[in-house]
C-alpha cells in the first residue's frame, strides 16, 4: 500500500468516527432532554420553563430535579466531549478553522452546560451562550464542508437558531421562554446529527478535494 493509499485509509478512518460522534451526539443529547422533561418532577413545561431547569432548579434552596438532573447534565457533559473530539478529527481531514473552531466551542459551551447547572452563577449563563452563539456559527460555516443542497439547510438553521437568539423576546409572548429557546437550540441538535450523517456518507473523492 503506498503512502497515498495509507493517507486515505486514515482519512476515512478519522471521518467515520467523527460522524459516528455527531450523529450520536444529537440523538443524545435529543433523547437527554425528552427523556429528563418525562421523569421531571411535576411543573415542569415546554413552554414556561428552560431546558437548563432539568439539570438544576431555578428557585433559590431548592434541590436539583432528580433523576432529571443527573440524566441532563451527565448527557450534556458526553455529548461536548465526544463533538469536541469530533471537531478535531475534522480539523485534521479537512483543515478549515472556519467550520471547526465554532464546532468545537459548541462543544466547549455544552460541556461547560453539564459541569455547571443552571444555579451556578454566572458560569452556566455563560457557557449557554457560547452554545447559542458559536452552535449557529458553526451552522452556518459548515458549508465549508458540507456540499449543497444540505448547505443550505444548515445554514438555514443556523440564522433560525441566530434569529431566536437576537430576537428572542419578540416570540416570548407566543412560544414562552421554554418555547423560544427550544425553537433557537433544537436547530442546533439537527443540524449536529445531520451533519455526523453527512460525514459517514462521504466518499473519498469527495473528502480527498476538501482535505
Amino acid at each position: 500500500m503506498n503512502y497515498k493509499e495509507t493517507t486515505g485509509t486514515r482519512k476515512k478512518v478519522l471521518l467515520t468516527l467523527s460522524g459516528v460522534l455527531l450523529f450520536l451526539a444529537g440523538f443524545m443529547i435529543f433523547m437527554g432532554i425528552i427523556t429528563g422533561e418525562i421523569l421531571h418532577p411535576p411543573g415542569f413545561s415546554t413552554r414556561s420553563s428552560y431546558i437548563s431547569e432539568l439539570g438544576a432548579s431555578v428557585q433559590p434552596g431548592q434541590a436539583a430535579p432528580r433523576p432529571s438532573a443527573d440524566i441532563f447534565n451527565l448527557t450534556m457533559i458526553v455529548t461536548g466531549i465526544m463533538i469536541l473530539a469530533a471537531s478535531w478529527l475534522c480539523e485534521i481531514v479537512f483543515k478549515k478553522l472556519l467550520a471547526n473552531i465554532p464546532l468545537g466551542m459548541f462543544g466547549i459551551g455544552i460541556l461547560g452546560v453539564g459541569i455547571f447547572p443552571g444555579n451556578i452563577i454566572p458560569w452556566h449563563g455563560i457557557s449557554a451562550l457560547v452554545v447559542f452563539i458559536t452552535g449557529g456559527i458553526a451552522a452556518i460555516t459548515s458549508f465549508k464542508i458540507v456540499r449543497a443542497p444540505l448547505q443550505y439547510i444548515f445554514i438555514g438553521l443556523g440564522i433560525i437558531a441566530l434569529a431566536f437568539l437576537l430576537f428572542s423576546k419578540h416570540f416570548i409572548p407566543t412560544l414562552g421562554v421554554g418555547g423560544a429557546e427550544r425553537w433557537l437550540f433544537y436547530p442546533l441538535v439537527f443540524w449536529i446529527t445531520g451533519y455526523g450523517a453527512y460525514l459517514l456518507g462521504l466518499k473519498e473523492e469527495e473528502y480527498d478535494t476538501k482535505g
